[in-house]
This record gives C-alpha cells, sequence and structure tokens, in this order.
C-alpha cells in the first residue's frame, strides 16, 4: 500500500526525476574514472614520486576548490526556483551573477598563486624530490582556476534547469580530454606530473568552451547585454553572498570533520589509518552514486518552490529519500559481507584487512545516515535555505562528533572514532529532518 501511494504521489515528476537522477550519477562516476587513468599513466612512470607528488599537491587543490564549492550549489537551487517562477531573465541573471563571481574568484586564485603555493607545501611535509613533483603539478594545474570555478557555476545552472543530458555531455568531454592530454602529456611526451596538472588545466578550459558553445546557441548577446546592469543589483548581490556564506561555512564543516578523522586514525597507527581510509574510499564511492539522487532532489524542490507548490516536496522527499537511503544500505551490506574479497582489490596487507574486518559493520550506519543527509543538503539547497544547513552542519560537527572524536583519542579506540562519525551523519539527518515540516506548508523564510 505504501508503494502504490508513492508511486502515485510521484507519479506527476517520477520519471523526469529518475532521467535526471541517472544522467547526474553517470555525470559523477566520470570523475573517479579519469581519476584512475590518471594514477594509471603516472604510476607506471620509473619513478613514483610523481604519482606521490600529485597526491600530495590534490590535497591542496581539494581544499581550494571545495572552499567554492558554493558556485555551483548555490547557483542550481536560485536557478531552479527561477524556472519554477517562469522568469527567464531571473533564470539568465543567476548564471551570469555567479559565473562573473567565479572568474573574478579565478582570477584572485591566479594573483595569489605563489602565497597560496608557499602556505600549502609549507604545511604538507613531504621529501624533496616529492615536493619537486608535486609543484610542478601545482604550477601547471593552477591554470586552469578560472574554469574550474566557471565550470561550478556552468553544470549548477544547467542542473537547475533539468539539462542533465547537457551535464553528462560536458563531463564525458572534458574527462575524456583530460584522459587523452594525460596520455599524450605524460606517457608520450614525458612531461610527468606537470603534464598531468597541464592535462586537467586545459581540460577544464575545453569543458567550458563547449557549455558557452551550448548555450550561446539559446542566449543571444544582445539579451545578455540589455539584463548586464541587473546584474549588480544590490538586493540580489546581498542575498547571494549570504546563501554563499552559509554554504562556505557549511562546506568547511564537512570537510573538517572529515580531515579530523583521518588524523585522528593516524594517531591510532598506520593499520588504523590505513583501514579507515580504505573504508572512506567505499563512502566516497557511494557519494557519487547518492549525490546523483542529492542532485536532481535539489532541482526539483527549487523548481516546485518556486512554483508555489510546496505540496509536491512531501513526494520528493519520499521517492529520493527511499531511493538514496536503499543506495547507502546496499553499498554498506555488499562490503559489510563480503568485507575480505572486496578490500583484498585494494590492498593485501592482512593486517589492514583483519582491522576493516573489525570495523566494516560500522558503514551501516555511516551509510544509512549519510544517504538521507546528503539528500536533505539537496532539498534544503534547493530552497536556498542556507542557513539552517549552515547551522546543522556546525551543530553535528561540534556536537555530533567532537565528543565521541576525543573520546576515541583519548582512548585510542577506533571503534569510538566510527561511532563519532555516525553521530556526525546522524546529527546532520536530524537537524535537518525537524525542520521539514515548515517547508511543507508554506515557502520557507529565513
Amino acid at each position: 500500500m505504501a508503494i502504490h501511494h508513492l508511486l502515485q504521489s510521484t507519479a506527476p515528476f517520477r520519471n523526469r526525476f529518475l532521467k535526471l537522477a541517472i544522467v547526474n550519477i553517470l555525470s559523477n562516476l566520470m570523475v573517479p574514472l579519469a581519476g584512475l587513468f590518471d594514477v594509471a599513466f603516472l604510476g607506471h612512470l620509473s619513478e613514483i614520486r610523481h604519482l606521490a607528488g600529485v597526491a600530495l599537491a590534490t590535497v591542496l587543490f581539494d581544499y581550494i576548490y571545495w572552499t567554492f564549492g558554493f558556485l555551483r550549489m548555490g547557483t542550481t537551487g536560485t536557478t531552479a526556483q527561477a524556472v519554477g517562477r517562469d522568469d527567464p531573465d531571473a533564470v539568465l541573471l543567476v548564471g551570469l551573477r555567479n559565473g562573473l563571481l567565479a572568474l573574478v574568484l579565478g582570477l584572485m586564485i591566479l594573483l595569489l598563486q605563489v602565497p597560496l603555493r608557499s602556505i600549502g607545501f609549507a604545511l604538507l611535509s613531504a621529501p624533496p624530490e616529492v615536493e619537486a613533483s608535486g609543484l610542478a603539478y601545482y604550477n601547471a594545474l593552477i591554470w586552469g582556476a578560472p574554469a574550474t570555478l566557471s565550470n561550478f557555476v556552468l553544470i549548477g545552472w544547467l542542473l537547475g534547469r533539468e539539462q542533465g543530458n547537457r551535464v553528462l555531455l560536458l563531463s564525458a568531454i572534458g574527462n575524456g580530454s583530460n584522459v587523452v592530454l594525460d596520455y599524450l602529456f605524460v606517457v608520450r611526451w614525458g612531461w610527468q606530473s606537470a603534464g598531468a596538472g597541464a592535462s586537467t588545466a586545459i581540460s577544464q578550459y575545453v569543458m567550458l568552451l563547449l557549455g558557452l558553445a551550448l548555450i550561446r546557441r539559446e542566449v543571444s548577446l544582445t539579451r545578455v547585454q540589455t539584463l548586464w546592469t541587473q546584474i549588480f543589483d544590490p538586493i540580489a548581490l546581498k542575498a547571494a553572498f549570504t546563501l554563499n556564506g552559509n554554504i562556505l561555512v557549511r562546506t568547511f564543516a564537512l570537510v573538517s570533520t572529515f580531515a579530523v578523522f583521518t588524523n585522528l586514525s593516524s594517531v591510532l597507527g598506520i593499520t588504523v589509518l590505513a583501514a579507515n581510509t580504505l573504508m572512506l574510499r567505499v563512502v566516497s564511492l557511494t557519494a557519487y552514486f547518492i549525490d546523483g539522487i542529492a542532485f536532481a532532489t535539489e532541482s526539483f524542490a527549487g523548481i516546485f518552490h518556486g512554483k508555489g507548490e510546496q505540496w509536491q516536496l512531501a513526494a520528493l522527499l519520499r521517492l529520493a529519500g527511499g531511493i538514496s537511503f536503499s543506495i547507502g544500505i546496499a553499498f554498506a551490506l555488499t562490503f559489510a559481507l563480503s568485507p575480505v574479497p572486496l578490500f583484498r582489490l585494494l590492498t593485501d596487507h592482512l593486517d589492514v584487512l583483519r582491522q576493516v574486518q573489525r570495523s566494516v559493520l560500522w558503514l551501516l550506519p555511516v551509510l544509512g545516515a549519510g544517504s538521507i543527509a546528503y539528500m536533505l543538503d539537496g532539498y534544503f539547497l534547493g530552497l536556498t535555505a542556507g542557513a539552517i544547513l549552515r547551522r546543522s552542519s556546525l551543530t553535528a560537527a561540534l556536537v555530533g562528533f567532537a565528543p565521541l572524536a576525543v573520546a576515541g583519542w583519548y582512548y585510542r579506540s577506533a571503534n569510538l572514532l566510527w561511532l563519532a562519525l555516525s553521530s556526525f551523519m546522524a546529527a546532520r539527518a536530524v537537524t535537518l529532518a525537524i525542520r521539514i515540516p515548515k517547508t511543507l506548508k508554506q515557502p520557507l523564510q529565513e
């Protein structure tokens, strides 16, 4: 009966939602696949220092680009709401306003590349030969910053318009060109880590140019010129900066939680660190699938909110929540029931595999609660409820995670560390879920 009711209530948009979600998942999966080619090309060079150097520099770029993830997340919800209001001028203004912001921030990164490099590599300790390879990678990849940040906005804008097929096309072309250029620069021409950085930077510009070409077919320059002065509307700019600031805090709390978890794992010894790192890879892999659902939820929540169709949101949550939770539990059970054969694909160290066996059941609460938390992230992003996301992430990090993480460190317990991460995910899910009823009754006001 419950399934029949779900099918009936979601019938008006179910197929559109599933199509967008599947396209999002496929697009997401192209990122780690391209990364595997990076590792394969660099890992087969005669000196392993190039692969190690790229891994080192990637930590720095993860922090730089994660910081500006609000450009994607803040664009999708506001665009979707404008689509729901049937306001094509507002749709275009969101893209222009956030695109200009992305370009300015990208150029600022280029201007500050030397101090960013100095500070970043001062914090990342490595042997001189590894650091040299990391610096070569950094010096090449940094030039892709304006395109990378602009692509955040481009993807967010397309998702807000339910144009998942275009996102998939851009992802395929961007990551495909990265693999081809990697082969040319690293394998054929011997540019080593610098070649890996250059291939990624150039592929970002290829992706951006293709995206702009697609948009140019439906948006005339005359229309852009007509709306140009409205980009700097003070009310719209204030709303954009407020939303982006809230998302930035939310993202920083997430990144910091996982960083602290990893650092505390290292305190417990190299075996625990290795086992926990492998399990986090499973969490990351699952996230590529769940994010596809979350992105679609974000798009549809924004559209329904823009139309004032709050009654559609409950059905959306049931559909998205059911799929997300099923994916999370399916991945957790798969690895929990067959930990040795699956994790043996990643390592053949018996002590690490034994530690994984002792901890693997923690994937059930982490991915179970985490799947709901990430889906609700998408829901509230679609409603542009940045303050709710900020408060939820901070509460989860400071109350749900920190005390148990400290206990895990004090008692040298890997189980307490995983309990802390499980509590963090659960706290995020609960603090977001309790805000749902108000959104179903009326347009949310923050």
